[in-house]
């Protein structure tokens, strides 16, 4: 299984020794190593090309965030499989094998999550895969919870975007990362057009990676792109009997973000989240235009959808 590794990177020098230190141990060695730096102002392209010549380096000439960075890596890579990987995480030496096993035993699957434990307390969890609940809301399993293999599923609904694997068959038919949500819920939304269009995504729970949450973005800003594109998913991806189903769960899981964004205003981060939830209903004309393509690849039921995603 030949497995390329893309990193993108935003004045994250800092980080990636770790990283790129942590993919040279591997027991399954990556088919090739992709940084794709988004117009860094750092030492990043001296670090790279002196200290990891390995290593393909593309700089971009503006800062194109995290989607623009990883397809601007995708379409550059030639392996048989895409890993998009944080620049501050640092995998565990048989995370790739692990990885390449799972895609091989199960053909059925499109994507592959990796098991996220916190970077400096290792025995807790950041992501043991993704859940998207009727209410329209994503998660991430097991976040912040000590490790005792008590979600060591089979499956899961999908895959966190820090440690994401895509197989490129799956990428042919239902395109790469959607570049208008930045870098926030794009994995949730590449999960999604997987499940409708039938793909499985497996938990690799021994392909473990420590990540440093949040380390090269998210924080306050993060606040606007969850509360935005929380309201993008839905009209998206969501189906409409499935939205139907759930209307009243839905609303109320969004007025309930609001009303906590209301009572905490002073924070800036409360302030963003209303921002984003407003920007998201204003731009709904945008999402919608892109749902028909979308849902036009559905070959799943509502009842079996139903039953991947978390009850109310």
């Amino acid at each position: 299984m030949l497995i390329s590794i893309v990193i993108p990177t935003f004045n994250g020098v800092q980080h990636l020794p770790v990283c790129l230190t942590a993919l040279r141990r591997q027991t399954l060695p990556p088919h090739q190593v992709i940084v794709v730096d988004n117009a860094s102002t750092d030492a990043t392209r001296d670090v790279i090309t002196r200290d990891y010549p390995e290593v393909t380096f593309i700089r971009l000439p503006e800062n194109r965030l995290f989607t623009g960075a990883c397809n601007t890596g995708i379409r550059a890579s030639t392996g048989e499989a895409i890993a998009l990987l944080n620049n501050d995480t640092e995998a565990d030496e048989r995370w790739l094998e692990n990885i390449g096993a799972a895609l091989i035993s199960h053909p059925e699957a499109g994507l592959v999550a990796s098991k996220l434990r916190l970077f400096d307390q290792r025995d807790r969890l950041h992501s043991a895969g993704d859940t998207y609940s009727v209410r329209g809301l994503p998660a991430n399993r097991g976040v912040w919870q000590k490790d005792a293999g008590q979600f060591d599923t089979e499956y899961v609904f999908g895959a966190c975007g820090a440690a994401s694997v895509y197989r490129r068959s799956m990428l042919d038919k239902i395109g790469l990362l959607d570049e208008a949500f930045q870098f926030s819920c794009e994995d949730v939304d590449m999960s999604w057009r997987a499940a409708l269009a039938g793909y499985k995504c497996v938990f690799a729970h021994h392909a473990i990676v420590y990540h440093k949450v949040s380390a090269t973005g998210g924080g306050v800003l993060n606040s606007y792109y969850d509360g935005r594109n929380f309201i993008w998913l839905i009209a998206k991806d969501m189906p409409a009997g499935l939205i139907r189903q759930n209307l009243g769960a839905i609303l109320g899981a969004q007025v309930r973000i609001a009303w906590s964004a209301v009572r905490a205003w002073r924070g800036q981060a409360a302030r963003n989240r209303l921002k984003g939830q407003l920007t998201g209903i204003v731009t709904l004309p945008r999402m919608l235009r892109k749902r028909r393509a979308v849902q036009a690849t559905r070959v799943i039921g509502i009842k079996e959808l139903t039953a991947m995603l978390e009850p109310r």
